[in-house]
């Protein structure tokens, strides 16, 4: 089969010109960091196998390195840098928010740096919401808080003409964008509006995706620690099964239509006995549905964990209507419908039983980044100051084939990743768990 091609190709304001501050080397060897090239990439796909060879590898898509350039586009003197946070909170947020802030004042000496407050609603003049003036004081300690220190919300990225007049009344001239795939697409319309006007503006979006369903990178911020905490539930819901006569232990987690969340955090706790997530469908009833796994797991080990991807069986809940602020389609409450229908199943067949469940999805959104979190969050927000400051435009900064890269927004939001039902991954779940292959009669 014919792997897909992709244009990773970067859109640039113009050419730089202007000598970049920050001392680094252009020699190899002389213990002195380096600057990144504009000729470097990163190959997307890696896979050798169907018998494909290195010659099919170099056109199957190369991305552009992230990182500091010689020659940058922007005058720092002149330089002035906004930030925003949108969507729902996320570990990590804070470290974003303090790496740019810094990288900013301390690498390229911009002394401009505006925080906009509660998301793409504070460009908008009718809420008169106050701008924040950063700096490393500021912004020194925020790392150890969760949530943003900007304050977020949902919805107004249509509202793309009255954004981009606001960047135009403020003079901005370097524009940071933290938030997940809705939010990148109004960035995307942001910065086509801004090069509509013929302004020179840099966009660059910074992804916050705790589902970790980014297309085009390994890893995003957040969902490590969102792991951990949900790790930590699901331990809980493990003592409180087993010190029940035929306990079960149910955990929803995030996940709408990925379920990397449920599949990692059940690998890293390996106390789950039945994984559900959007990507796997499965029946409820009949001979090799759930409900009858569970009855059976019940009757042989007398008790039961159960992890469930909030988007997981969406076919069997009442959905409401509509859409959020952000115009994700609103999804029914699949892990009260699951405590239900278990209960009922069981005293159906005359057992004596004990559920417990536990839904951490604010705890775990609420929460400090783990360390590896604010390493990796540290990093992604000096390599979007570095994009901005060489003059890329709509796009991303992600990390792929264990380097940083530049993603075009519009080739990103295109699409969810997803978890393949015949991967690694999962089939590590299965093992893991040991639970039917299928739960489909």
């Amino acid at each position: 089969m014919a792997k897909a091609k992709y244009d990773f190709t970067i859109e640039r304001l113009g050419e730089p010109k202007i000598a970049s501050p920050i001392p680094y080397s252009k020699v190899l060897g002389d213990s002195i960091a380096n600057y990144v090239t504009e000729d470097e990439r990163i190959l997307y796909d890696i896979d050798l196998t169907e018998g494909r060879t290195l010659k099919d590898l170099e056109s199957s898509g190369l991305m552009e390195k992230a990182g500091p350039r010689e020659k940058i586009y922007f005058n720092p003197q002149h330089s002035h840098a906004a930030i925003v946070t949108c969507g729902g909170l996320c570990p990590g947020l804070n470290d974003v928010i303090r790496a740019v802030v810094r990288t900013l004042w301390y690498r390229y000496n911009v002394r401009r740096i505006t925080g906009v407050r509660y998301g793409f609603t504070g460009f908008l003049p009718e809420f008169n919401i106050p701008t924040i003036d950063l700096n490393p004081t500021v912004v020194d300690d925020i790392h150890k808080m969760g949530g943003t220190m900007l304050g977020s919300s949902r919805g107004n990225g249509k509202r793309v003409e009255e954004i981009v007049d606001s960047l135009e009344r403020m003079n901005i001239n370097l524009l940071f964008i933290i938030g997940g795939d809705g939010t990148q697409r109004a960035s995307y319309d942001i910065g086509e509006e801004v090069l509509k006007r013929g302004m020179k503006i840099s966009v660059v979006g910074i992804p916050k995706t705790i589902d970790n369903d980014l297309l085009f990178t390994e890893r995003t911020f957040g969902f490590e620690t969102a792991v951990a905490k949900a790790v930590t539930a699901v331990e809980a819901a493990h003592v409180e099964a087993k010190s029940a006569n035929n306990g079960v232990g149910l955990v929803k987690v995030m996940g709408r239509d990925s379920g990397y969340i449920a599949a990692s955090t059940a690998l890293s706790s390996n106390e789950a006995n039945f994984v559900l997530i959007p990507e796997v469908p499965f029946d409820l009833h009949g001979p090799n549905g759930l409900l009858h796994h569970v009855e059976e797991r019940l009757r042989t080990r007398q008790h039961a964990v159960i992890i469930v991807a909030e988007g997981a069986g969406q076919e069997y809940v009442e959905i409401p209507d509509g859409a959020d602020k952000s115009g994700n389609k609103l999804y029914g409450d699949i892990g009260k419908f699951l405590a239900d229908e278990i209960k009922k199943y069981l005293t159906g067949k005359g057992m004596d039983y004990a559920l417990k469940y536990i839904d951490p999805s604010y705890i775990i959104r609420a929460s400090e980044a783990l360390p590896s979190d604010s390493l990796y969050c540290a990093r992604l927000g000096a390599s979007a100051v570095h994009a901005a400051m060489a003059g890329k435009t709509k796009c991303l900064v992600s990390l792929m084939n264990t380097h940083f890269v530049h993603l075009p927004i519009k080739l990103v939001v295109g699409g969810r990743k997803k978890v393949d039902p015949e991967s690694s991954l999962w089939r590590d779940v299965q093992e893991s768990t040991r639970q039917p292959l299928s739960m489909k009669n």
